[in-house]
């Protein structure tokens, strides 16, 4: 599969804590959407106007997020997006469900247009923090998760890890799936990873950690996915010693 042309991110939070997320994304060549449900709320027909003569003329090529927590407010204003968007134009979801692993679930009627619907239970922040609030729990996903977009963005556009482009992105998002997308510095392998099917493995490794501990890491993901099928990549970070960072993207069918 060739893929040459750009592409066009537009992130979409709707609701308080979708916005947060979008407010924390630091791509300034994206185009990021604020949507407040209040004006959905008390004037939709001018609501849905607005809505109607934005999305409809969005470019072809583009990469439409929406992002809000999994709230029936939030979900009816991401069908209307969904309705007035050209149908060449790739969707994809990130939904906050906290207390709740989606991929556990059916599929819902409302994912049935995205290409793979992406979700957060907050799990790791809800069991590291166990005395905070879900506001406190929302803030702390907030700044993380906008930071992972920044960074997968910047993987995809810039950094074109080995082996890892555009091509390997769509081939694992389409075809409506259920995933996650996960930033990690400090991986904890007890966690359920095992559920997922296949997925895309970044590694940013500092230019003082052995190549070695970067392989032990995707070898470790080998034997916990289920249909080991994994597309990885690994990149030198001049500028960083002794750091690790991965970027996980995995993905199973509903």
């Amino acid at each position: 599969m060739e893929v040459s042309f750009p592409f066009n991110h537009i992130f979409i939070g709707i609701g308080n804590n979708g916005s947060l997320i979008v407010r924390n994304i630091g791509i300034e060549s994206s185009k990021r959407v604020i949507i407040d449900t209040s004006d959905y709320l008390l004037n939709k027909r001018v609501f849905v106007d607005e809505i109607e003569g934005f999305f409809k003329n969005v470019e072809r090529n583009s990469i439409v997020w929406m992002i809000f927590e999994r709230k029936p407010t939030n979900i009816e204003i991401a069908k209307l997006i969904d309705f007035y968007l050209p149908g060449d134009v790739m969707r994809l979801a990130y939904v906050l469900t906290p207390y709740i692993e989606l991929v556990n679930t059916k599929k819902p009627k409302w994912a049935e247009n995205f290409e793979t619907v992406f979700y957060d239970s907050l799990w790791e922040v809800l069991s590291e923090y166990k005395e905070v609030s879900l506001k406190d729990a929302f803030n702390r996903a907030g700044m993380s998760i906008g930071e992972m977009f920044t960074k997968l963005y910047e993987y995809l556009e810039n950094n074109m890890l080995v082996n890892v482009d555009y091509a390997d992105f769509f081939a694992m998002i389409k075809g409506g799936n259920v995933g996650i997308i996960r930033l990690i510095r400090d991986i904890d392998f007890t966690w359920h990873w095992g559920i997922w099917d296949r997925g895309l493995i970044n590694i940013m490794a500092g230019r003082r950690v052995p190549l070695s501990h970067a392989h032990r890491i995707l070898n470790h993901f080998q034997d916990i996915l289920e249909e080991k099928d994994i597309i990885w990549g690994v990149q030198i970070k001049e500028d960083a010693r002794e750091e690790v960072e991965v970027l996980a993207l995995l993905i199973k069918r509903w």
